[in-house]
């Protein structure tokens, strides 16, 4: 009689392949469906990547006030999208300021050694994590209403960014362009993923019509720089903390912090480019 065949796992690319295309469609879905799901796609996202965050620095033995981190992330995520879609008076944001000092008050009632660091990485995650997924509120509902086109359109131009430096690196690439954080990343990736950027920033412009071809092509200009540098960044803090990944919560794909690196770093310059430029 026949032994049945024991199920083949998956590989790590089949994996990598399967997360990404599962991914792919909530996230993209999310993003076009409404302003409300879009909301929630990020709400999670900034939770987790918090949660995440001080994960990582607990596993070196930091104490950050995680539950007052997350708060204010989630407060000033939420303020924001209620000032650009809600009609909220901007003003209201100057709750955050005695939210923020209260984290120096809270650290009084913890008995925790090391008081001053345990606040300063409290406030570096919601710097780092919170307030990058909270400006793009301005992005999504620029000038005036919810726009999916701009960002899906800034998705692209990421996901454009590293696939061109990713395959120049691999066919050109000789010069490093920052081994001591990143010996697999050389110049001419870089200048691969400038092309390739520019290249879906003018494909873009034809399709998508809630921004101006230069606009677009700006936009891509510093995706291509800042991305890359927001990829140094993640990899320069795990470095510092002695880790492979930021996290398993994508299979094959690491976590939050290792998918949307190069967007946390891009945001506040794509913000300040828009809004000086709609002067």
């Amino acid at each position: 009689m026949e032994q049945p065949q024991p199920k083949k796992e998956l590989n790590n690319l089949q994996l990598r392949l399967l997360a990404g295309i599962i991914g792919g469609a909530v996230f993209i879905g999310a993003i076009f469906w409404s302003a409300w799901t879009f909301f929630l796609l990020f709400l999670v996202l900034t939770v987790l990547g918090l949660l995440e965050f001080y994960r990582l620095l607990a596993g070196k033995g930091y104490q950050p006030n995680k539950a007052l981190g997350v708060l204010l992330g989630l407060e000033l995520y939420v303020m924001f999208f209620w000032v650009k879609y809600g009609g909220l008076d901007p003003q209201w944001l100057y709750l955050l300021l005695p939210l923020m000092a209260f984290t120096l008050v809270a650290e009084l009632y913890r008995k925790k050694e090391h008081p001053f660091e345990n606040i300063a990485f409290t406030l570096l995650g919601v710097l780092y994590i919170a307030v990058p997924f909270a400006l793009l509120h301005v992005l999504a509902f620029w000038p005036e209403r919810y726009s999916w086109q701009i960002i899906l359109g800034v998705m692209f131009l990421i996901w454009a960014s590293d696939t061109g430096a990713y395959a120049a690196g691999k066919t050109f690439g000789k010069h490093k362009l920052f081994p001591r954080i990143s010996p697999g990343k050389t110049w001419e990736g870089w200048a691969g993923g400038v092309v390739l950027s520019l290249v879906v920033g003018w494909v873009l412009s034809l399709v998508y019509f809630d921004l101006s071809l230069e606009l677009w092509l700006g936009m891509a200009v510093l995706v291509a720089v800042f991305g890359v540098l927001g990829d140094l960044v993640e990899s320069m803090l795990k470095r510092n903390l002695g880790v492979k990944d930021s996290g398993t919560l994508i299979p094959g794909h690491g976590g939050i912090l290792d998918r949307f690196d190069s967007l946390i770093l891009v945001v506040p310059f794509l913000v300040a480019f828009l809004e000086l430029t709609h002067l």
